[in-house]
């Protein structure tokens, strides 16, 4: 199902950690939050840990995600 030309998609969230991450990330850097994961993920990636990469990219899109004031789904 999509609203108008947007797929509605349901954001994965690997553990209760990658929630803390996000939420301390947005609160320590604010707009940059996003910035700064992605950030973490391109460490990650050049040191070869592609584990600590794939979160640290799962946290950036939760950031963009939680950052949105838009409601998605349905709203009760």
């Amino acid at each position: 199902m999509s609203h108008g030309n947007e797929p509605m998609t349901q954001p994965y969230v690997a553990d209760r950690g990658c929630l803390a991450d996000a939420s301390d990330l947005i609160a320590r850097f604010g707009a940059d939050a996003g910035f700064e994961a992605a950030a973490r993920a391109d460490r990650s990636r050049d040191r070869g840990n592609l584990s600590h990469f794939c979160r640290w990219r799962q946290i950036e899109r939760l950031i963009v995600l939680l950052s949105d004031q838009t409601a998605r789904g349905t709203v009760h």
